[in-house]
């Protein structure tokens, strides 16, 4: 007998531990062949694992009420509220009037890792069934467990509603990227904000950018670079310490708000923006502007970060160095297109705000993932 430490207001009383396999029946899905569940109806695929269809017998997990179901593969934890087909090795419950199905999907991944933990196996990982059988569960009143369920249903609600807006808005910004751009043989993008006619310039990034060299300076903070909008950021800013031996700061390379890094992984783009002073590595490329009165530096970070030009850097790397060495000099070949600095300081502007919505909306959801977390620790016993 337990209670949790966070409760749903209304609901007294201890909790009453039992075994699984004590509450409901733990099954295993029925083999299947491809004909067989092509036969059986227009039932959805539920899939853990990577392996394409139909190259493992199917399991016929079909029910008429919602019921939850781990797959043997990865111990992965899903909840239908229909008839559905598992594509992989899986468990499925039966029915109790005791237990309520979403409470034991919740509860089922508080002990995920537990879960995960026992799954056997190498090429096709199974998960024992005696371990769900024999894992003690704490289960309050049934409309204690309703209560709970609907509470996690409405964050999962939130979770998705958010997720949802992200996708939305990095859709939003790549199309931006192709309409507010030109695309290749073009000199004009296909959208602009009003008041801006004409041709883009275009000139080689050899004429518009320069390295810098600048060292000895082991006072300011070292940086590192992030792959996303951060850009080059304090080491510190990761929430860990990434060691190196101090006394060689005086070597590593200055960087300056409105300069550029290249930081030797092409796969991933390899340029990094930075908005702070500091330092980083030796073996990284600093450069800037030659003559920064005629460029926004965001305006060309919103480049840089751009699938088209992390494609286009395909022609001009070589060697393997966690992914591809950049070289400056082959970068400084490459032809762009640019407007104005007042056209271009618009269009940073806009993918500012933009980028903005996007980082709000993502720590509100990793905030949204953190209050889940801590109510899936402290709601059950």
């Amino acid at each position: 007998m337990a209670k949790p430490k966070i409760r749903l207001k209304g609901f007294k009383g201890e909790w009453e531990n039992k075994l699984l396999g004590n509450l409901c029946s733990v099954n295993r899905g029925v083999r299947v062949t491809r004909k067989e569940l092509n036969n059986q109806g227009d039932y959805p695929v539920f899939q853990n694992t990577d392996y394409p269809m139909g190259f493992y017998n199917q399991y016929n997990v079909a029910g008429n009420n919602p019921f939850v179901i781990i797959g043997g593969s990865a111990g992965l934890i899903g909840f239908s509220k229909k008839e559905f087909w598992a594509a992989d090795d899986c468990v499925y419950f039966g029915d109790n009037a005791e237990l309520d199905k979403a409470y034991l999907f919740n509860i089922l991944l508080k002990h995920s890792s537990t879960i995960k933990k026992n799954v056997r196996g190498s090429s096709v990982p199974r998960l024992d069934r005696k371990v769900l059988v024999g894992l003690s569960i704490s289960i309050p009143s049934i409309d204690e467990q309703q209560g709970i369920a609907d509470y996690f249903k409405s964050l999962d609600s939130m979770i998705q509603g958010v997720t949802k807006k992200i996708a939305s808005l990095k859709q939003m910004k790549q199309a931006c990227l192709v309409s507010m751009f030109p695309q290749a043989g073009e000199t004009t993008p296909r959208v602009r904000f009003k008041g801006f006619k004409g041709e883009w310039g275009k000139d080689k990034a050899g004429n518009l950018f320069m390295t810098f060299n600048e060292r000895n300076r082991p006072d300011l903070p070292v940086l590192s670079a992030n792959q996303d909008i951060r850009g080059m950021a304090p080491r510190t800013d990761k929430g860990y310490n990434i060691s190196h031996n101090k006394a060689n700061e005086v070597t590593y390379k200055v960087v300056k708000p409105g300069q550029y890094v290249i930081h030797l992984r092409s796969f991933q783009g390899g340029f990094a923006h930075s908005s702070v002073e500091g330092i980083t590595s030796p073996a990284y490329t600093v450069f800037g502007f030659k003559d920064a009165e005629r460029h926004d530096d965001y305006f060309w970070k919103i480049i840089f970060m751009s699938k088209e030009f992390i494609k286009s850097l395909e022609t001009i790397t070589y060697g393997i160095r966690d992914g591809r060495s950049i070289s400056f000099s082959e970068f400084a070949e490459m032809n762009f297109c640019f407007p104005s600095k007042e056209e271009q300081q618009q269009i940073a502007s806009f993918f500012t705000s933009l980028d903005k919505q996007i980082s709000l909306q993502e720590a509100r959801l990793e905030k949204l993932k953190q209050i889940k977390a801590a109510c899936l620790d402290k709601m059950f016993v």
